[in-house]
């Protein structure tokens, strides 16, 4: 397989026509090595528009959704952020080039481990991986200007929102199947969030998740 060509057909093929039209972003999936991300059974359809196996029964989301999601955060080298899912270590990869710190949060410490080793051997040493239940946030290192969640929610608890700053921006595939939405949430004051809808996909659920309760905007 032709590497080169593959990362330049699933940009102009899959992520492009998807809406996708930041150019520091389109850049930033031909800098940061999907292959490399993805476990050694898969690596010849690391590029292919598929939700990809990982240990434990998880998968990486397709690379239109990845990047429909990180050119929706509009991250800034100044901002923290905090990942729910590390999964493979590659949204976590991708955010932590565009951020000053990545803070993701795994449940499954095999998961968590192989999302490590990735980032130290794509030299990426602005993001750590925590091991732990991220389903309602992340408290220890709150306030986080930006909160990307990696998996999906039946609704977004008060407790995640609770732990943006005011401007910050959160992601989430939100709703129940067959369909979900995903969704931008701006923390516009102390007791105000607006809402926007990005696209429709499913997700699987994060491990651990709350039932609603849902918070009213």
């Amino acid at each position: 397989m032709n590497i080169e060509q593959a990362r330049f057909n699933m940009i102009e093929q899959q992520i492009r026509p998807w809406d996708v039209s930041d150019p520091d972003v389109l850049a930033l999936l031909s800098l940061v090595k999907r292959e490399c991300f993805v476990p050694a059974a898969y690596a010849d359809i690391a590029f292919a528009d598929l939700d990809i196996p990982l240990p434990g029964g998880q998968h990486m989301l397709p690379p239109r959704v990845d990047a429909r999601v990180l050119q929706a955060l509009a991250v800034k080298k100044h901002e923290s952020v905090l990942e729910i899912g590390a999964g493979s270590g590659y949204m976590a990869a991708l955010l932590a080039h565009r951020a000053q710190k990545v803070l993701s949060v795994e449940i499954s410490s095999e998961l968590a481990e192989f999302a490590r080793a990735n980032l130290a051997k794509n030299g990426v040493l602005n993001a750590e991986v925590a091991t732990g239940d991220g389903s309602r946030g992340w408290s220890a290192a709150q306030p986080y200007d930006v909160i990307c969640v990696s998996g999906g929610l039946p609704a977004v608890p008060q407790e995640l929102l609770s732990q943006l700053k005011v401007g910050g921006r959160l992601s989430a595939f939100v709703g129940d199947a067959p369909v979900m939405e995903a969704q931008l949430i701006t923390r516009v004051s102390e007791q105000q969030y607006q809402v926007a809808n990005l696209f429709e996909t499913y997700v699987e659920l994060l491990q651990n998740v709350a039932q609603p309760s849902k918070f009213r905007f």
